[in-house]
């Protein structure tokens, strides 16, 4: 019999996806807070599962780098949270739902395409977890991300104890 968590994990699959090893935090923050029944996740970059970000996943979208890409990136991002809460909670199958995600979109100026990137991660977590990935979000265009990614994901996840 399949588990939730497995369920998670196969839906990924299906999809070409393998949770990558969770990042490390690159200052003085932790990858994820639980509190309660809420696991928080830190922003995630779009890491690939070699840990590196690939160069079509760096820059400004509008500017050097396409919507397609940062709709790839965008759901990559995603990804990396939900590894971030598998490391945290030791099986998916513990995520309730997911009740928010956040989106930061580094653009130029003139790129109002922003929803329709972040649609990657809300695409990407609605897929994985089914009904239960359907949730709130905002999304923020920014002028500059950390090694210079063109997307950055967090997200809120309700919990079983």
């Amino acid at each position: 019999m399949e588990t939730r968590g497995s369920e998670i994990e196969r839906r990924l699959k299906e999809l070409g996806h393998v949770l990558p090893q969770p990042a490390a935090p690159i200052a003085n923050y932790v990858p994820a807070v639980a509190s309660g029944a809420l696991l928080f996740i830190s922003g995630q970059l779009p890491f690939g599962v070699d840990g590196k970000l690939a160069s079509a996943h760096v820059g400004k979208i509008g500017a050097g780098v396409s919507e397609a890409d940062a709709v790839r990136a965008a759901a990559l991002s995603a990804l990396n949270c939900l590894a971030q809460a598998q490391a945290a909670l030791g099986d998916l199958g513990r995520i309730r739902r997911c009740v928010r995600l956040g989106g930061f979109i580094n653009s130029a100026g003139d790129f109002v395409g922003l929803a329709g990137v972040m649609n990657g991660a809300s695409d990407l977590m609605a897929t994985a977890l089914g009904p239960a990935g359907v949730h709130a979000r905002s999304t923020v265009g920014v002028a500059q991300l950390p090694f210079g990614a063109c997307v950055e994901v967090e997200a809120i996840f309700e919990i079983a104890p």
